[in-house]
């Protein structure tokens, strides 16, 4: 893949020629690059939307001329290339910044009262969607429609836990979408009911879908200002570019037209459409530098949380279940070798040792039969690995896509569920990295924050988010803040063959940068979390300045 940089390119033919044409933004002081050949620097000189120069303060002032903007980093500052969030379900973040806010909610009571006052806000029949909660804050017990029922009246309620592999419906909701008691299970997916057979609201992964297509869909104004609030929300915390995992093409696009975008954005479309996906990469191409197309994804299991997980051996704290895969084997097989015949990426999220296995058995047998060719399938999540199959990553040349807030999220409980044991390869980051495997990391946000410096911390020290284990949960898995960095910049660039243009800052790259308060290389650990965001520019403009 190449770009022609037209400022940049005539920038380095001038170099060559001992000539310095002035740039548009110097900025000057400590930088990490991010390039494995110069991995620090003194200065970056800016042309148009690229890097021009990148070297010591005083090769780097050579390129200032009467109209260059300098800008000169405070002591203890640190420069990086942008961050790149592998993994996000972009338009639903946008949505869930307006909606009840349940993160947080520490206590069932607390649950109640935020989604009480909430709709006390919204006109009557509107939807209550959104909401991320979490019982595991409370110990552990669902939630039910019993709970929100009178506090929900005139409302039909719908509101994923935090996961995104279980939501609770009200009784309004289900009312709308025509479901009772009498329903039947479905294949893939789970419906919760109380010990007199009668529904308590919780639907898990495939049974979600029969609440879901009652929830009327937003307009295209809607889904233009959740597109907007997401952009501005993670230029905030230094995002620059983003993998949206699935559905919501025709936003990017209508943003992409009117030259809207702020993010950078490599769209995905699932799966089961990998022929549209085909067809409009032949019609429009694979996109530019703001909008990129060519990656599909695809579900093998569910959540740790949801308990729906597929793993070889049953959850300690439910010795008969073992979880359950989403779709068939043989359906799974069939859709990826489809795809890559047809040149395009695949990304399959796989959380449990079973699902893990299986796609990567999936992935060696459509490598086999359909050749060999710089494919870069990619696992989403890859969090409870088989001991055995860590080192096949690197060997099938495949990506682990990870998002490390989750182990310091799901750390709090996860033994509880699968054991110690299992727990020794989970979110195995430093065993992944020591078998040579690629590393990317993301947020999976609304999943969780869309907060690259939450996960670097997340990464570097492992410290759960109830103020336990000081030293780590797992701490053998802990790796450096470069490894982590890496994984949220070149690495990720990779993710979406996008290496040769953004990940680092190097001259032809874009110039896509953010401006931190501390150096997080040199501070202590645990003090990365706090450390913020200055200022955060794309194409060399500013899209958010603190």
């Amino acid at each position: 893949m190449k770009r022609i940089f037209g400022t940049a390119m005539a920038a380095c033919l001038l170099v060559a020629c001992s000539q310095h044409p002035a740039a548009d933004k110097i900025i000057l002081g400590r930088i990490w690059t991010g390039n494995p050949s110069q991995p620090w620097a003194e200065g970056v000189a800016v042309s148009g939307d690229t890097v021009a120069a990148v070297g010591d303060a005083g090769e780097i002032k050579k390129w200032q001329g009467e109209k260059t903007e300098v800008i000169t980093l405070n002591q203890g500052e640190l420069l990086t290339p942008g961050f790149i969030d592998c993994h996000t379900h972009f338009i639903e973040g946008g949505f869930a910044l307006s909606s009840v806010q349940l993160r947080d909610a520490k206590t069932p009571d607390e649950f109640i009262s935020r989604i009480k006052a909430y709709a006390l806000t919204l006109p009557k029949g509107v939807w209550i969607t959104e909401g991320d909660w979490d019982h595991e804050n409370w110990g552990g017990e669902l939630p039910t429609r019993a709970w929100i029922d009178s506090v929900t009246a005139g409302h039909p309620l719908w509101i994923n836990r935090l996961d995104g592999h279980m939501c609770l419906a009200n009784t309004a909701a289900l009312k709308a979408a025509g479901i009772t008691d009498q329903v039947k299970d479905v294949a893939g997916g789970s419906i919760v009911r109380d010990k007199a057979g009668k529904l308590t609201g919780i639907f898990k992964d495939n049974a979600m879908g029969m609440i879901s297509k009652a929830v009327p869909p937003p307009t295209p104004d809607q889904e233009d200002k959740a597109l907007e609030a997401a952009m501005a929300y993670v230029a905030a915390r230094g995002v620059t570019s983003t993998h949206n995992m699935m559905g919501y093409q025709d936003v990017f696009e209508r943003a992409h037209d009117r030259h809207a975008l702020t993010t950078r954005i490599y769209s995905g479309m699932m799966l089961r459409d990998w022929k549209a996906l085909a067809d409009k990469i032949q019609q429009k191409g694979r996109g530019d530098v703001w909008l990129r197309r060519g990656v599909l994804k695809e579900f093998v299991d569910g959540s740790l949380g949801s308990h729906t997980a597929a793993f070889f051996k049953p959850f300690d704290d439910t010795p008969k279940d073992s979880g359950f895969f989403v779709i068939r084997e043989q359906e799974l097989h069939r859709l990826i070798k489809s795809a890559d015949s047809a040149g395009l990426q695949v990304t399959v999220h796989a959380i449990g040792d079973k699902a893990i296995h299986t796609l990567l058995n999936t992935f060696e047998q459509v490598a086999a039969e359909n050749g060999n060719r710089d494919r870069r399938f990619r696992i989403e999540h890859a969090q409870h690995i088989a001991p055995d199959d860590i080192k096949r990553f690197a060997a099938q040349m495949i990506i682990p896509s990870m998002q490390p807030y989750h182990a310091i999220d799901d750390g709090r409980w996860a033994e509880r569920v699968i054991g110690h044991e299992r727990s020794k390869t989970t979110y195995a980051f430093r065993s992944l990295l020591d078998a040579h495997a690629k590393l990317a990391f993301g947020s999976d946000w609304f999943v969780a924050p869309p907060t690259p410096l939450e996960g670097i911390y997340a990464a570097v020290t492992r410290r759960t988010l109830d103020g336990k284990n000081d030293n780590g949960w797992i701490p053998e898995q802990k790796i450096t803040v470069e490894e982590a960095l890496q994984a949220y910049t070149a690495n990720a660039a990779y993710a979406s063959f996008e290496e040769n243009i953004k990940g680092m800052l190097a001259p032809g790259m874009l110039a896509d940068m953010v401006r931190l308060e501390k150096d997080i290389t040199v501070i202590p650990p645990p003090e990365i979390r706090d450390v913020k965001v200055l200022t955060t520019w794309v194409g060399g403009k500013v899209v958010y300045q603190k």
